[in-house]
């Protein structure tokens, strides 16, 4: 009997401990699961139930009870009925995960959006291209490459294709409950997307990536030193943890911070700058604040992104959201849909021609596509790339925007080729390499 109380002592002890060390994420499970439901039913007008049963279906997330307002406003979540988070969503700017205990200010400057409709083919208008045969594809392997991008879908879990060909759509599929104008988050893709507006800013002479960043923290010490060049290449030396897994400077960006572009301005140097690589989320806020302090008013900062690429390509179904603070999220929280996620491949294909339009120079292009020293080749200037072969089997000149779960848009120069895949699951649950190599060879070589 003694030993089993001392047993029963040990277990209740452990089980505290265990608690004791799990309880705080359960602030990021909640966090996670009312934001992602907010904003996936508010944005994408996608139903609780699907988001529940899909989103939702992965580890510890699937554990939350997510409650959403019937309104489409606002969603809460928790996890055993504990830590509760609620995430509000806001006309122009997308939804917000609050603090607890705080409210979201609805009443603010919204971006100005230029939406109209061009009666021009895909990609400069909304209208349908005309069908066009090549015969340098082969398009009994364009079927194939489909068909494997799909095969095994409850593991793979795609839900979207698209295979673009000199500004042409040569194949696009959708899985239940997506279409052509469903808006789907690209997690980090959107990191590709900020880096542009830097492109755009270069190209129109406002900005010199080799200048320092020159903020105010950073003027007594080694960060000094720290460039626009280096954050866009994510080799700032900076310390910073990038862990979703736990309680990191990454989650608590995302599920715990106001202002998502100050995590970063406060991390110490644990290296000069360009003697690392350290993928940094916090690195892209980071940027996106620095973005906002090119402008007079909060008002032109919501405005540039739209008026400097988004609408002026068409992007229309694109939205950035931003934090309680006001900056957009350029990390993590961009949506669009499949098409336009293209658009934006197709520009750079195009190497920042569009429409007639020079948005940025073809000088930018080499600029990304340039692997970062001690990134092994993987990485650019905020886009990744196969430099150093990481994808076997198709051409070396290949360079994306990469998101969480799966999410890339593939730019292949070499080919003429944009290829876009959406969905839930990353290599190796979805396998990546045969899919890129079934579309690459869609091009006769």
């Amino acid at each position: 009997m003694k030993y089993l109380k001392w047993a029963l002592l040990l277990l209740l002890l452990g089980v505290l401990a265990l608690g004791g060390y799990n309880y705080p994420k359960l602030n990021i499970i909640s966090g996670y699961a009312a934001k992602n439901m907010a904003s996936s039913v508010f944005i994408a007008n996608r139903t609780a139930v699907s988001i529940e049963q899909n989103d939702h279906r992965v580890p510890l997330i699937e554990l939350a009870e997510t409650m959403g307002a019937p309104d489409k406003m606002s969603a809460r979540a928790r996890v055993f009925g504990l830590m509760e988070r609620q995430a509000v969503c806001r006309e122009g700017l997308g939804c917000v995960l609050l603090p607890i205990g705080r409210q979201a200010k609805l009443n603010g400057p919204v971006p100005d959006r230029q939406i109209k409709k061009d009666s021009l083919p895909f990609p400069f208008g909304d209208l349908v291209a005309r069908d066009t045969t090549f015969p340098e594809v082969d398009y009994e392997q364009l079927e194939r490459a489909m068909a494997q991008a799909f095969n095994n879908n409850e593991t793979q879990r795609t839900r979207t294709v698209l295979i673009a060909y000199k500004n042409r759509i040569l194949a696009e599929q959708y899985s239940s409950g997506f279409n052509k104008d469903t808006p789907v988050l690209g997690w980090s893709m959107t990191k590709s997307i900020l880096a542009t507006l830097y492109g755009i800013l270069q190209f129109q002479g406002k900005i010199d990536l080799s200048q320092p960043a020159a903020l105010p923290e950073w003027e007594n010490d080694e960060r000094r030193d720290i460039t626009l060049g280096h954050l866009l290449r994510m080799q700032s030396g900076l310390a910073w943890d990038e862990d979703y897994s736990t309680i990191s400077d990454v989650t608590r960006m995302l599920f715990m911070e106001e202002d998502m572009s100050r995590i970063q301005i406060e991390k110490k140097a644990v290296a000069p700058p360009a003697e690392i690589w350290n993928y940094s989320s916090g690195t892209s806020n980071l940027l996106s604040g620095i973005l906002r302090n090119q402008f007079e008013s909060e008002q032109a900062y919501l405005d540039f992104p739209y008026k400097a690429l988004i609408d002026k390509t068409g992007m229309h179904s694109m939205m950035l959201e931003s934090d309680l603070a006001g900056n957009f999220v350029g990390s993590s929280y961009g949506w669009a849909n499949t098409r336009d996620w293209a658009k934006f491949g197709l520009l750079y294909l195009n190497e920042g021609m569009w429409n007639g339009e020079q948005l940025f120079g073809s000088e930018w292009v080499e600029y990304v596509t340039r692997p970062t020293t001690h990134s092994n080749g993987r990485y650019g200037a905020h886009f990744w790339l196969n430099a150093g072969g990481v994808y076997p089997g198709v051409p070396k000149d290949l360079y994306s925007a990469n998101g969480y779960q799966g999410q890339y848009v593939f730019i292949i120069p070499s080919l003429d080729l944009v290829i876009v895949r959406t969905g839930l699951a990353e290599p190796p649950d979805f396998d990546l390499n045969t899919f890129l190599q079934a579309a690459a060879a869609v091009i006769k070589s």
